[in-house]
C-alpha cells in the first residue's frame, strides 16, 4: 500500500498510550524503562501523520490521576518529559511540527513549565503536523477550568448568561483552537476513556486495541486510519 491519503480519512486523532509499564515488566525491566520505550515511539507516529492527511495529534502523556503514582515514578516521567522536550525541540522545529500543550500547568515544576514555553515559541509558525501534548491534563478539570474562566466574564459582564451554550464554551477549553478529534485510539488492552479530552470527543469514533503502547506501530496507525475511512459517519442523522 503507497502513502496515498484517505479522502475521507480523520483530520485529527488523539491516542491514550497505555502499557509503558507492561511493556517494561513483561521484560523483566522497571515501568521507566517502558515509559522511555514509549517515548521514542511518539516520534515515529508524528512522522507518519502527514502521509496518511492527519493534520492534529493530540497524545496523552500525564493525566491529574497520575500524580497518584509512586513519588519515584512521577519524578522519573517528568525528567523524561524535560528530556523528551530538549532533545526533541531542534528536530520538532525542522520537521514543521507546531507543538503545543494542555493541562493544568501550576502544579508541573517551574523547569519543565519554561521549557514547555519554549518549545511551543519555538515552533509557533510551524505549519505541519499539530501536535498537542497533555500534560497534568483531565477532562473534568479541564471543564471546571473553563467553567471558572466563563463564569468570570459573566460575573464581569462580559458575557451575558443566555449567551452560555454548547457554542461557548468551548471557547473557554484548552483545546479552543484545535478542532475536535474524529478518531481517539487506546492502546494496551483497555476499553475505557480515561478522562481524555471528554467534551471533545462527544462524535469521535474509538479504537481500542491490545497492542502495548511501545510496540504500536505506523502500520498499525494506518490501519486504523484507513478503517475510519470506510465508517459511515452519520452524526445523528439516517442516511436516505
Amino acid at each position: 500500500m503507497g502513502d496515498e491519503i484517505p479522502a475521507t480519512g480523520p483530520r485529527h486523532v488523539a491516542i491514550i498510550m497505555d502499557g509503558n509499564g507492561r511493556w517494561a515488566q513483561a521484560r523483566g525491566r522497571p515501568r521507566l524503562f517502558g515509559h522511555h520505550a514509549g517515548a521514542k515511539r511518539v516520534k515515529e507516529i508524528v512522522r507518519a501523520c502527514g502521509p496518511l492527511g492527519v493534520e492534529y495529534l493530540t497524545i496523552f502523556g500525564f493525566s491529574t490521576e497520575n500524580w497518584k503514582r509512586t513519588q519515584a515514578e512521577v519524578a522519573g516521567l517528568m525528567s523524561l518529559f524535560r528530556q523528551y522536550i530538549r532533545k526533541e525541540a531542534r528536530g520538532l522545529k525542522a520537521e514543521g511540527v507546531r507543538v503545543r500543550f494542555i493541562g493544568d500547568r501550576p502544579r508541573l515544576d517551574a523547569k519543565l513549565r519554561a521549557l514547555m514555553d519554549e518549545l511551543e515559541e519555538l515552533t509557533a509558525e510551524n505549519d505541519g503536523v499539530n501536535l498537542t501534548i497533555a500534560l497534568n491534563y483531565g477532562g473534568r478539570d479541564e471543564v471546571a477550568r473553563a467553567t471558572q474562566r466563563l463564569a468570570q466574564d459573566v460575573a464581569n459582564g462580559s458575557l451575558a448568561p443566555e449567551d452560555v451554550n454548547e457554542e461557548t464554551l468551548p471557547k473557554y477549553l484548552d483545546t479552543h483552537v484545535l478542532p475536535d478529534p474524529d478518531l481517539v485510539i487506546r492502546t494496551s488492552g483497555e476499553a475505557r476513556i480515561s478522562n481524555f479530552l471528554l467534551w471533545q470527543s462527544a462524535y469521535a469514533e474509538y479504537e481500542f486495541i491490545d497492542t502495548l503502547w511501545p510496540d504500536f506501530s505506523k502500520e498499525e496507525f494506518r490501519k486504523l486510519v484507513d478503517a475510519y475511512a470506510r465508517r459511515d459517519r452519520r452524526f445523528g442523522t439516517v442516511t436516505v
